[in-house]
This record gives structure tokens, sequence and C-alpha cells, in this order.
């Protein structure tokens, strides 16, 4: 237990700079101000209490210094009271707007900054996570996270509030410093009563939400899966085995809370019980002041509830930002971004292209030019998919060998040349709302006309039949959804409107059918005539549109032109 507590608490120290390194993006203004406005409301309020000494007591002298308090009449005193409650609820009020706008930017910057950086991340950062965890992070994890911060700032209102209260409490009876040993004790025996547990709670109960994610990730897909194979309850068992642990955690969660709550308010009502036991023994304690005393640390008493609260909350977030953290610490992917926005008007002589993992393979000879399709084709598992991530600059080789023209270039500065490329796999769906959305992403300055034309180069023109409402139409609703073929083709539609220096297509036609794939591709060769077109796929047909074929086999990719096949067909003949 000890090594798992000293674990615990190098974990934190990791994790203090990154914290205070968020609290600077929020600019220490903010902050200061809410800080200034917490402890206006904690003296005010204090003040306010001071005020009802003379309303519940009169006639009895006031401690030295708040003996204005006892001049004028009996309305002005009221009156007193009303000013210094009336401020203090403004300011208490304007500190929670205040802290309102810091949580606020604070959970924007966590949500903006872990989403900007997972897209500047390499690409082998992906397969260090699942796709639930990395969902789980863009979401509910930060929430977790801004509570955390939230609680953060109730905490530093409740313990300037204590402080404020404590040192008047002090100034008003001297001698009730011989209680703040016992008050101190107390507060620490209060702060461990089930830390530890609350901790290992919070971090199982992260842990199965995102556990909750992966299984609900793509549930339509998933429907079909489990219907087929007859194992729906087999899966309504292990979705209520997961509901189960989190409906217990979290009530374990609460239960600890109000257990906590309980014994510090029974140690605060033994604490104040201890400091009226010495001030009645103590000699010269005038009733006065007592009063003062009682009405101030009965101002406490709401904190101290709420306290141990905040504080559960804020251990549940320390997980959450560890698991933000890591997601945000990655380094740059270092990608090199296009010099411009030109086409490559030369052609690609790639010399040497070798990959060492995942899969080994040795690609020599291959010639890209603008305007021709080069189609790679090979077993399952054999380097496709590694290579087209090559080849679209994301990942780099382990050599690389290449002119373009008579100039020799290195793996940057051919990452750089097609830095302007459409990557599009047949894993993609959309993710916009609207068909006119999803194609303006690819090309914010596309005009209604040029979106038309290529739905209707890739045949989506028959299915989304009325021209004035095709592009809004609905990507999500169930009366227009589109079928997986149809979202292929509208994915190859923002491949039209981009017009990208090389477009990579990962059986990105798969869904289609044989013939629509080769007048699809077709298409792209003739709209595209200054774009490098590479198309993974299966199909041996797919060969008869294309200029050159690369066939991976046996770790080793062997490039073959139209002639060279005909060659081929005619020496065997």
């Amino acid at each position: 237990m000890q090594n798992g507590s000293t674990r615990s608490q190098e974990q934190l120290r990791g994790l203090s700079r990154p914290f205070f390194d968020t609290l600077a993006n929020l600019g220490f203004g903010g902050v200061a101000w809410y800080v200034a406005l917490s402890l206006g409301s904690a003296l005010t309020g204090n003040l306010a209490a001071i005020c009802l000494v003379p309303l519940v007591e009169p006639g009895q002298l006031m401690p030295s210094g708040l003996g204005w308090l006892m001049s004028g009449t009996a309305d002005m005193q009221v009156l007193a009271f009303v000013i210094a409650s009336a401020v203090f609820a403004m300011l208490r009020w304007q500190a929670a707007r205040v802290g309102a706008r810091l949580a606020s930017r604070y959970g924007m910057y966590m949500r903006q900054t872990v989403h900007a950086r997972r897209i500047d991340a390499p690409l082998s950062s992906l397969s260090d996570a699942t796709s639930a965890e990395i969902a789980h992070v863009l979401t509910y994890n930060v929430e977790i996270v801004t509570q955390g911060f939230n609680a953060l700032l109730q905490l530093l209102v409740a313990g300037l509030t204590t402080v404020v209260s404590l040192a008047m409490a002090l100034w008003l009876s001297p001698q009730l410093l011989l209680a703040v040993p016992f008050v101190v004790g107390f507060a620490l025996i209060a702060s461990r009563i089930s830390s530890r547990e609350q901790v290992a709670v919070n971090r199982q109960y992260v842990a199965d939400l995102t556990r909750l994610f992966w299984l609900s990730e793509d549930f339509p897909r998933r429907w079909r899966h489990i219907r087929s194979f007859g194992r729906e309850d087999a899966e309504k068992a292990h979705y209520a085995d997961i509901s189960q642990r989190l409906g217990k955690g979290y009530r374990r969660q609460l239960d600890l809370i109000a257990s906590g709550r309980l014994v510090l308010e029974m140690l605060a009502a033994l604490g104040i019980a201890a400091i009226f036991f010495i001030a009645n023994r103590w000699h010269g304690v005038d009733r006065a002041a007592l009063i003062a005393v009682c009405l101030l640390l009965a101002r406490l008493l709401p904190y101290l509830v709420s306290t141990r609260q905040y504080f559960q909350q804020l251990r549940t977030s320390i997980p959450a930002f560890e698991l933000w953290h890591r997601h945000v610490d990655l380094a740059a992917a270092g990608r090199n971004k296009a010099a411009s926005s030109s086409p490559v008007s030369d052609a690609l002589h790639i010399r040497q292209l070798q990959l060492d993992a995942p899969t080994p393979l040795d690609v020599r000879d291959l010639t890209l030019v603008p305007g021709e399709l080069t189609l790679i084709c090979g077993d399952s598992g054999i380097g496709k998919s590694s290579l087209v991530d090559v080849l679209a600059g994301m990942v780099a080789p382990a050599q690389f060998r290449a002119r373009l023209g008579d100039d020799a270039i290195d793996f940057a500065a051919y990452a750089a040349l097609v830095g302007k490329g459409a990557y599009v796999s047949q894993s993609v769906r959309p993710w916009q709302i609207t068909v006119r959305e999803c194609l303006r992403w690819a090309a914010p300055d596309a005009s209604d006309a040029a979106m038309l034309q290529a739905l209707v180069d890739v045949g989506l023109d028959k299915r989304l039949a009325d021209a004035s409402s095709a592009l809004d139409t609905t990507l999500s609703s169930s009366s227009s959804r589109l079928s997986g073929g149809e979202l292929q083709r509208l994915l190859l539609a923002q491949v039209l409107l981009h017009r990208p220096a090389i477009a990579l297509l990962d059986e990105a036609t798969s869904a289609l059918d044989p013939d629509a794939e080769l007048a699809v591709l077709s298409t792209l060769k003739r709209r595209l005539p200054q774009t490098i077109i590479i198309a993974v796929s299966h199909r041996a047909g797919v060969a008869s549109v294309a200029d050159q074929c690369l066939a991976i086999s046996a770790g080793r990719g062997i490039v073959t032109t139209p002639d060279a096949r005909e060659t081929d067909r005619a020496a065997a003949l």
C-alpha cells in the first residue's frame, strides 16, 4: 500500500506542471479577479454576520475596533446589516459569474487542445489507443476535468472564507488560539478518510465508461453482426455487467461523499464545542465576542458540508486529466505543408521505397504521372495500406530515393509536394450533416453548380434526383440515408472538387459493382488531368482502366504496364 501511495504522489507531482500550464492559458488576470471577488465576499459576509451581534444581544459592548456597529439606533444597525448582506450577495454573484466564464474557457481550451493535438499527431499514435478511448477523451473525459476545475474554484472560495472567518474569530477572541491545533488535527483526519478508496473507485469508473464507449461504438453495424450470430443475450449480459459496475461505482462515490460529509460535520461540531469549552473556561472573554465568534464559525458549516464533495470531484478529475494529458503529450507529426496549391507538373520517379514495419516491403522503379491511374493489388495483409500511407506522405519509410523531373528529392520534399492530397479509404463515413456540408468541407469555395456537377460525375444524380434540394439532403436521417456505395460516391465527389495533387483511394470503390467502379475511376482520370491517382483494389478488372499496376507479393512490389501485360500474355500463348 505504501508503494501505491508513493506512486500516486509521484504521479500527482508529474501532473502538477501540465495542470498549471493549462491554467496559464486562461490568463492570470481572470483568476486574480476571481480571487479578489472571493476575498471581498468573504470579508463582507463576515462583516454581515458580525452586524447581527447588536441585534441579537443589544447593549453588549463590541470588541475593540467594532464599536461603531453599536452606534446609532436599532434601525441604523438593521440598515448596516442589510447593506453588508447586499454587498456580500452581489460580490458572491459576480464571483460566480467570473468562475463560470473561467470554467467555460477552461473546458473549451481542453477540448480544442486535445482535438488539435490528435489531428497533428503522427499516424502511429492512433494505433496505441482504441477509437472508444479517443472518443471518450474528446467528450466526457474533458467534462470530468472541467468539473474538477470548477471544484478547485469552489475550494478556493471555501479556503478564503475559512481563513478570513478564522482570522476574524481570533481577532475578536485571541484566546481561541489554543483551539487551533485541535481544528488543524480534525481537518487532517477528515481529509484522509476514504481518500485512497475514492481514487480507486474513480479510476475504475473512468475505465468502465471507456469500455462502454467501445461497446456503443458504431452500434448499427454491430447490431447486424450480433443478430446474425444469434448472440443477443450474450451482448445484453455483457452490457448489463458493465452498466452494473458503473451503477455500483457511482453509488460508492456518493456513499463515500456522504460518509465523509458526516465525519466532517461531526468533527466540525466537536471542534466548535472545544473552542467554546475553552472560551467559557477562560476569564475575560466577553459575551459579545463569543456571539460574534459563533456567528462567524456558523458561516463555515455550509462550506464544510460542500468542501468534502468538491475534494472528491477534484480527485475524480485526476485520472481524467491524466488521460487527457497522455493524448495531448504527443509529438507533432512533422508534416510538411505544400509550398503552394499548384499541382505536380512533372513525373515522380521513385527509384526505391522500402518499408521495414509492420510488413517488410521493397518497391523499385515506380513512376507516378499526373493524369494517370496506378493500381496497387495484392493479397490482404501484405502491406498495401502501409504503402499508401507512405505515398500519402504521412509515414516515413525506412529508405526513400526519388526524382522529380531531373531533380533528386528526399522524403521530406516528397511529402511537401503531395501535401495537397486526398486520401479516401473504405472505412471512412462522412460525418457532416448534409451533402452540401460534406462537399463544401472538401472545397470551401465550390459553387452549387460545381457541386451538382460533381454529383453527376460520380453517379449520384439519379439518387438525388431533385436538383433543387439534392445538396441539402440529410445524411443521417432514415428517410434519406445513403447506402455504402452511395457514400463512397459522395467521398469521390469530394476528391473531384478538391482537385488534389495526389488522390489515394484505398478500397474506396469496394462497395460499388464492377461496372460502376470502372465508370467512376474513368471519370476521375478524365476530370483530374493534373492529379496522380493511386487506387487499391482486389478486382482484376480495374487493371483495364489503369495505366500501370503495382503488384505486391513476397515483400516486393513489381510494376507492370498494359503493354508489358500484353507481351507477357502473348509469350505465354
